[in-house]
């Protein structure tokens, strides 16, 4: 898996400023993709970032890069505990919430929109999104806001801002390691 990939998909989790991020690999009969995943963990862990592959098929793996100090923040909203109940997660922990989400993924038919919790999205956003994903939207950008759109906004071109800064330094030689920031 390509730094310019994870760069171009992460960046703003990278930078300590969004909960975690998701994107997809593709799959040819040389990945190894449980290898790549171990090796960037080593890479990233030290920065307070871990890497999950969250769904692999014949064609590609669904990869998650997040920050786990963060979501535990995240999961202590009383509005995104009530939407992870109400879709069957037991909540006694972050991690165990991700095993959850694993499951989902494999077992539902449909996608489990609840995973915008998973990467910092506001519970409002979420909820909305989950009654109905075309009612009432404010605003589009990583996600779809249903409520504070500007704030939605602002937050759009920060995570913009940042991916475009975080490529350019990539460009210029920093490596992933060097870009990932510590958080507390």
């Amino acid at each position: 898996m390509s730094e310019e990939l994870i760069i171009q998909n992460c960046s703003p989790t990278l930078a300590g400023i969004k909960t975690g991020s998701l994107f997809s690999v593709r799959i040819t009969d040389e990945t190894d993709i449980y290898k790549e995943v171990r090796e960037l963990n080593d890479e990233l862990r030290k920065k307070g970032l871990r890497v999950i592959p969250l769904k692999r098929t014949a064609e590609y793996a669904l990869i998650y890069i997040y920050r786990p100090n963060f979501l535990k923040k995240d999961f202590k909203d009383p509005q995104a505990l009530n939407i992870l109940k109400s879709r069957g997660y037991d909540c006694e922990n972050p991690e165990s919430c991700i095993v959850q989400l694993v499951e989902h993924l494999k077992k539902d038919e449909s996608f489990p929109h609840e995973i915008g919790l998973f990467l910092g999205y506001p519970p409002a956003d979420v909820k909305g999104f989950i009654e109905n994903p075309c009612k009432g939207v404010k605003c589009c950008g990583y996600w779809k806001a249903y409520s504070e759109p500007e704030k939605a906004k602002y937050t759009f071109m920060r995570f913009k801002k940042c991916t475009e800064i975080y490529r350019e330094m990539n460009k210029r030689g920093k490596s992933l390691a060097q870009l990932a920031v510590i958080t507390g």
